[in-house]
C-alpha cells in the first residue's frame, strides 16, 4: 500500500514538473496560442506540438533511471560488493558492456519481484541502468541470465532508449497537431457563425485518443523490430545458445511476466506474452524470437 502511494505521488510530481518545464519553455520562446482572428496559426501550432510532444517524452527519458529506482525499488549494486552472486552479476554486465563497445559501465541493480524479468533504461548510453528481478535470478541459471543481460546491454549499445523516446515524441507531436487541425475544421464547419471552444476541446480530446491508438501501433511495431535486433545483439555478445536458452526459460515461465508499470522501462522488458494482441504488443511472441535465433537471423 505504501509503495502504491509512493508511485502515485511520484507520478503526479513528475507530471507537474513536465507541465511547468514545458510551459516555461513556451514562454521563453514566445510561443503564443495557435488560434487567432484569422484561424489557425500553423507555425505557432507546430511549435506548440513539438515542444509538448518532444518535451514531455525527453523529460520522462531524463528521469527514467531515477524513476526506476524510486517506483520499482531498484537497488543499485556496489561493484565492490562481497556477495558472490551479486558480484558475478555486476561483473557480467560490465564484461558484456565492454564487449559492446560502451565507454562507461551501466549501473547494475536488483529489485524485489516474483516476475521473471529484466530491463534497461537511462537517458544516454553513458547513464544507463540494467536491472533484474529477484524472480529472474531464482528461476534461471547463470548461462540463461547472461543471455538476458546481453540482450539488455544490446539495447543500451543500440541506443534504443533515445530512439524510442524520439519516436514517441514525434508521434505525440503529430497526434496533437492533427487532432487540433481536424477539430478546428470539424467544429467550425458545424458552427460557422460562432466559435465553440468547449466543443472544440471535446472533439480534440476524442481525436487525440483515436489518433494515439494509431500511434501506438507504429510505436509497438518499431519496438518489436528493436527487440529482434537486441536478441541478435545479445546472441553476438553472449552466444546464440545462451540467448535461445534464456528465451526458452522465459517461455516456460511466461505466466509470471508482468508487462505493466512504468512505461519508461516497460518497453524494454525482455519478457513478452502471446496473450496480448500482436499489433499492440511491444514484444514479439517468444516462439518467434526463438525461431529467428535458431535460423541464425
Amino acid at each position: 500500500m505504501m509503495r502504491m502511494g509512493k508511485r502515485l505521488i511520484l507520478f503526479f510530481a513528475v507530471n507537474i514538473l513536465i507541465i511547468m518545464t514545458i510551459s516555461f519553455t513556451l514562454n521563453i520562446f514566445g510561443i503564443r496560442p495557435y488560434l487567432d482572428a484569422r484561424g489557425i496559426n500553423y507555425q505557432a501550432l507546430i511549435m506548440f506540438c513539438l515542444v509538448w510532444g518532444m518535451g514531455g517524452a525527453f523529460i520522462s527519458l531524463g528521469l527514467s533511471r531515477v524513476m526506476a529506482k524510486w517506483m520499482m525499488g531498484v537497488k543499485v549494486i556496489d561493484p565492490n560488493v562481497s556477495n558472490e552472486e551479486l558480484s558475478w552479476l555486476v561483473n557480467t554486465v560490465h564484461r558484456l558492456a565492454r564487449s559492446a563497445g560502451l565507454s562507461k559501465m551501466p549501473e547494475v541493480g536488483i529489485y524485489s519481484s516474483p516476475e521473471i524479468n529484466a530491463f534497461a533504461t537511462g537517458p544516454t548510453k553513458n547513464r544507463a541502468l540494467v536491472a533484474v528481478s529477484e524472480g529472474l535470478l531464482d528461476a534461471m541459471d547463470r548461462s540463461q541470465i547472461e543471455g538476458v543481460l546481453a540482450h539488455e546491454v544490446s539495447h543500451i549499445a543500440n541506443g534504443d532508449m533515445v530512439t524510442m523516446t524520439l519516436l514517441q515524441g514525434i508521434i505525440n507531436a503529430i497526434v496533437m497537431f492533427l487532432a487540433r487541425v481536424l477539430a478546428f475544421f470539424l467544429v467550425n464547419k458545424r458552427n460557422s457563425d460562432e466559435d465553440s471552444p468547449g466543443l472544440r476541446y471535446l472533439v480534440t480530446f476524442v481525436l487525440e485518443i483515436l489518433l494515439s491508438f494509431l500511434g501506438m501501433l507504429v510505436i509497438a511495431a518499431f519496438s518489436r523490430y528493436r527487440e529482434y535486433r537486441a536478441d541478435a545483439g545479445g546472441a553476438s555478445l553472449a552466444g546464440r545458445e545462451k540467448m535461445i536458452s534464456a528465451l526458452k526459460a522465459l517461455l516456460n515461465t511466461v505466466k509470471y511476466a508482468n508487462l505493466t508499470g512504468n512505461e519508461s522501462v516497460a518497453s524494454f522488458k525482455i519478457s513478452g506474452s502471446t496473450k496480448f494482441i500482436k499489433l499492440l504488443s511491444t514484444h514479439p511472441p517468444l516462439e518467434e524470437r526463438i525461431a529467428r535465433l535458431e535460423r541464425g537471423l
